[in-house]
């Protein structure tokens, strides 16, 4: 294997452990800030050795091993916390890698749900805890989750390293906290998984357009959370949505790794116990007999398409509706553009167009990249190609993501 193989391997490692990295050492050292530390250090040796040295069989339980390491040394050197040294240190041995592999195996997701509820706790203003969180669960660089939240860098960065700071002043526990605590951090905790979710379904950025495994812990966590605060109904609607959206995941690329539209795919390739168990959750958000949350909604649309056996049977005018129930419980300039797009389909795209025209004057949608990808589709339609082309082209130039650029710039092409 050549060095860049290598190189790009241990990315695509980095990317799926350091949120389980981070995680299992912040329920050790109990401050956010270092764990990410001593991940990070754990990398910057894997990328000294496994060059050379080649990579582990098992490079997650490597990392972990590393890691760990490296905290009883600075736990050592700082004779500090001697209990907790004693905790992680104990045995001859220190941890061997199929101790580690074991721990992995099963103790790792508790741990990212204590990490999620610890980096949400109330001390934080609710920015600064989804920036955090998508930090140190999805690995998304503080560029990204500006990019994602269509605010500067700077303010970004500044959030989270406050939210660092503060956690470790407070050395704030790392539990499932219980009872009213709980509901405090539970809408905030439900975004982050949302988020977390959202980023593996459409990669912010790279050369994939998907991220199956941050999708599958974002359900898996939802599928716990659920059990834990069942009488929360935006919990189920949330769990109802992850469960249906990820039942196209076969159908969202095509053989080559290029995304595929919705309307194009294959929904004889829908994975129906996904969506059998996503409707069952939303039944269940229905019943507790509360209104719809933002969740709900968007589970209640995406169950308009599951339910769909072909394209042309989807109810656009229900999806209309939802959208502007949702758009008064979440008010949002991206809702309003998927609003748009629903108009667009149920009542012809003149009517879309205008509404998406009166977004392009917000300056928060200035770099959303979707902006002009759903102008320059409605334009298509139209039969107005050359500025369709000129759209899609703006979009291309604006997105982060390899694959999506590549199909922006051939739908780009089509228009010719």
């Amino acid at each position: 294997m050549t060095k860049e193989a290598v190189q790009r391997t241990i990315d695509a490692i980095w990317r799926m452990e350091s949120a389980k990295l981070i995680a299992g050492l912040a329920r050790i050292v109990r401050d956010v800030g270092l764990a990410e530390d001593l991940a990070q250090d754990a990398l910057v040796i894997a990328l000294e050795k496994w060059p050379e040295a080649g990579i582990p069989d098992n490079p997650g339980a490597w990392l972990m091993t590393t890691a760990k390491r490296r905290a009883i040394d600075l736990i050592r050197r700082s004779r500090l916390r001697e209990q907790k040294y004693e905790e992680v240190g104990r045995g001859s041995e220190l941890y061997t890698e199929q101790e580690v592999d074991m721990s992995l195996d099963g103790e790792v997701g508790d741990d990212l749900l204590r990490l999620i509820f610890a980096t949400c706790h109330p001390a934080l203003s609710p920015e600064a805890r989804v920036a955090l969180t998508l930090r140190l669960l999805c690995g998304l660089t503080t560029d990204e989750i500006a990019h994602a939240f269509l605010v500067a860098e700077s303010t970004i960065a500044q959030r989270i390293v406050r939210a660092k700071r503060t956690l470790s002043a407070m050395r704030v526990d790392f539990e499932v906290p219980a009872g009213e605590e709980l509901k405090n951090r539970l809408s905030t905790v439900l975004e982050v998984i949302y988020l977390m979710f959202n980023e593996g379904y459409a990669a912010t950025s790279g050369g994939s357009w998907l991220r199956p495994l941050l999708c599958q812990e974002a359900l898996r966590l939802g599928r716990v959370l659920a059990e834990i605060a069942s009488a929360e109904s935006e919990v189920h609607g949330l769990v109802a949505l992850m469960e249906m959206q990820s039942s196209r995941f076969k159908t969202r690329v095509n053989s080559e790794g290029e995304p595929v539209l919705l309307m194009d795919q294959n929904r004889a390739l829908w994975d129906q116990l996904l969506i059998r168990r996503g409707l069952a959750a939303l039944d269940r958000a229905q019943k507790l007999g509360r209104p719809m949350g933002a969740y709900a909604l968007q589970a209640a649309i995406t169950a308009c398409h599951a339910k769909a056996r072909n394209a042309g049977d989807t109810d656009w005018v229900r999806i209309s509706a939802l959208y502007e129930a949702l758009s008064r419980v979440m008010p949002s300039p991206i809702v309003e553009l998927n609003r748009a797009v629903a108009i667009a389909m149920a009542f012809g795209p003149a009517f879309g167009l205008q509404l998406v025209d009166q977004l392009t004057a917000m300056p928060a949608m200035k770099d959303y990249h979707l902006l002009p990808s759903v102008r320059a589709d409605l334009l298509a339609k139209l039969g107005r190609m050359d500025e369709a082309r000129v759209e899609f082209e703006r979009a291309a130039s604006m997105t982060r993501n390899a694959r999506e650029r590549e199909l922006l710039l051939r739908r780009a092409a089509e228009c010719e």
